[in-house]
């Protein structure tokens, strides 16, 4: 998810490093905090790999700032991670929701609704929070309040991305 953040913040425009951070924990910050003990190495090894390129430049202070640019094979890099999300990118509704930040970024329609097509497909199928005796508990089984709040929730967002993905991937593909 860090990855594919950078990548595709970077795809933007070239930004410094503080930038980047405030970016991507606006994207993700409410789920996991970027620290920068996870962004900088991580910075490192895309420029280790090529993704991306540092450049001095004179700070408002007295510090140069170091502005990250993305290379063509970064900008490859995230074209691939887009058209081709591995399967916890699409199961998983924070990694998913990296992708679909920057999923426009895709320059064909046809591959963005394949990637909508997949989330649809996951969300469509049969699924529960809770399991007793091996078997999945019905919905209108569970007795907790709480637990019923939160099948109602979770139902009632998966028929609204639902009805987001249908109406979507009918405009991609018209």
């Amino acid at each position: 998810m860090l990855t594919l953040a950078i990548l595709g913040f970077l795809y933007e425009e070239p930004l410094h490093g503080y930038e980047l951070k405030a970016r991507i924990s606006a994207l993700t910050g409410h789920v996991k905090p970027v620290s920068d003990g996870a962004l900088y190495p991580a910075i490192a090894r895309l420029e280790k790999g090529g993704m991306l390129v540092r450049r001095t430049e004179s700070g408002t202070g007295a510090a140069p700032r170091q502005v990250l640019t993305l290379t063509e094979d970064g900008r490859a890099e995230l074209l691939r991670r887009l058209r081709e999300p591995s399967a916890v990118d699409i199961t998983d509704r924070n990694r998913y929701f990296t992708v679909l930040a920057f999923l426009r970024h895709l320059p064909s329609t046809r591959e963005q609704a394949a990637v909508l097509r997949r989330r649809l497909e996951f969300i469509e199928a049969p699924a529960g929070f809770f399991v007793r005796d091996g078997s999945r508990v019905r919905a209108g089984d569970v007795a907790d309040p709480f637990r019923k709040g939160m099948v109602e929730i979770a139902r009632a967002t998966s028929k609204a991305e639902r009805e987001w993905l249908s109406r979507t991937i009918g405009e991609l593909t018209s």
